[in-house]
């Protein structure tokens, strides 16, 4: 949104501000120590943890309007208030008037001075970090990077994403994607586009910033991509590139064509649809490259594993719920072509043909008419077995180990907003689990995996793990 308040509250000069030691992504609150979510005060450069995890941006923010509400105000308070903050990770600025993150800018471009500021301290401390990775390479003997787990150091080879301005999102759906391997494979065994008079191999081409005068393929930065996720090279990959690209042809991928994505997150459901008045049966074939689930009303109000007493939301009660029998309300009347009229109806999906990788969205974002809130809920779900078959329109013609799906990836999203907070990601890689925060990676294990809050999940088909170089 746009902001009136930048000018009154925008005044440091990058050069010259007293900002910490250090990449600002790891800054700590100068109240509570904490260094997750820092953001910097535009006012003051002072930091402060941010709004999902003790608040103190904000305490700082309100403190500052004590003496312009309960005192005489001076013409220097009257003129200068610590109202605006930018996330020390993803640069975004959020205004605590306006209550909402803002896109512009004050008339001298300070926002984005300051940015740029960060950004180059971050990648100064990221080289100097990444300096000191080499030499204790170097000096341990290891051939892969090092991480830091639990105050031990570990080999590892994963690779973050930095995050270019909200794109938290798009990196969390990232690093999903690059551990399924059924779908990743495909494009890392692709060759490297080459680029001759401004065209590739039979592919559009796009200009993109980072690549100068060059044109690039949206498939050829996708794969360069996921190349540089695995290959242990560099402790956070910038998808400038790729992100620039998808951006720019968007609304191209309206044509509903034929592509590896349906082929491996292609399914289809059979919608049947039936008058109660003359019982007519309507039918019909729906492709799908996600199944978008509620979590039961009767769960709402549950949201944590172990404070609650009574039944816990499990993924099959959000399929089942998905599947079952729906009587169609009063807004919802069906066409019956026998009766010539909207009458009364039920509804029911069953699915016609599984996917390779089964994409379950769950609706943690509830709309009405005069509220938009976010559902809470935890909800169990298998790492394992998650047993597909009663879902199927014909479950005898499926072999016994046709259905069984595994876990492969979870996205998260952090916060109460339903227009704000953040995503990250765990996924599987060479059975281990991985947390994914943008830039950072860390290892975790089943236990923590199982108690997110997960808004999407990635489930792999057992038999076609095998199979995953076949398309």
């Amino acid at each position: 949104m746009e902001c009136p308040h930048l000018g009154s509250s925008v005044c440091i000069a990058p050069a010259s501000a007293r900002f910490p030691q250090g990449s600002p992504s790891s800054w700590c609150c100068s109240v509570c120590r904490s260094n997750k979510s820092p953001w910097v005060c535009l006012t003051c450069s002072s930091v402060h943890c941010g709004r999902y995890v003790n608040g103190h941006a904000k305490k700082h923010y309100e403190d500052a309007q004590i003496p312009l509400t309960n005192h005489k105000k001076t013409e220097k308070q009257d003129k200068v208030q610590h109202t605006v903050c930018m996330d020390c990770s993803s640069y975004s600025t959020y205004c605590y008037r306006c209550d909402d993150f803002v896109v512009n800018d004050t008339k001298l471009g300070l926002v984005q001075k300051v940015r740029e500021h960060l950004q180059n301290l971050e990648n100064s401390a990221f080289t100097a970090d990444r300096h000191r990775k080499r030499k204790l390479l170097e000096n341990s003997s290891l051939n892969s990077k090092l991480l830091k787990v639990n105050g031990s150091t570990t080999a590892l080879c994963a690779t973050g994403l930095r995050n270019l301005g909200n794109t938290c999102f798009m990196n969390a759906i990232l690093q999903s994607l690059s551990n399924i391997q059924q779908f990743c494979c495909y494009f890392k065994e692709l060759p490297a586009v080459e680029l001759r008079n401004g065209k590739t191999a039979g592919r559009r081409t796009y200009h993109t910033r980072s690549q100068g005068d060059n044109n690039v393929s949206l498939v050829e930065e996708f794969r360069k991509t996921l190349c540089a996720l695995w290959q242990g090279s560099q402790t956070a990959f910038s998808p400038e590139s790729l992100f620039y690209v998808v951006w720019k042809i968007m609304p191209n991928f309206r044509n509903g064509a034929s592509t590896v994505v349906t082929a491996i997150f292609g399914g289809i459901l059979q919608n049947e649809v039936n008058c109660l008045i003359c019982g007519t049966e309507s039918r019909k074939f729906d492709p799908f490259l996600d199944l978008s689930l509620d979590i039961p009303s009767q769960f709402r109000n549950k949201r944590t594993k172990n404070q609650e007493n009574g039944p816990m939301c499990t993924l099959r009660d959000c399929l089942r719920s998905f599947t079952d029998l729906e009587e169609l309300d009063e807004t919802e009347l069906y066409m019956c072509h026998k009766c010539k009229k909207k009458q009364k109806s039920t509804k029911k999906f069953w699915i016609q043909k599984l996917p390779k990788v089964l994409c379950l969205h769950l609706k943690r974002f509830h709309w009405t008419e005069y509220l938009r809130n976010k559902v809470d809920t935890y909800v169990e779900f298998p790492l394992r077995d998650l047993d597909m078959k009663c879902y199927l329109l014909e479950p005898e013609n499926s072999g016994p180990e046709c259905c069984l799906y595994d876990l492969a990836a979870v996205v998260v999203h952090h916060g109460s907003g339903v227009g704000s907070g953040h995503y990250t990601a765990y996924a599987t890689h060479e059975g281990r689990w991985f947390h994914f925060n943008d830039s950072t990676v860390t290892l975790t294990d089943e236990e923590t995996v199982v108690k997110a809050k997960a808004y999407i999940l990635f489930y792999v088909d057992r038999q076609a793990k095998s199979g995953s170089d076949k398309l």
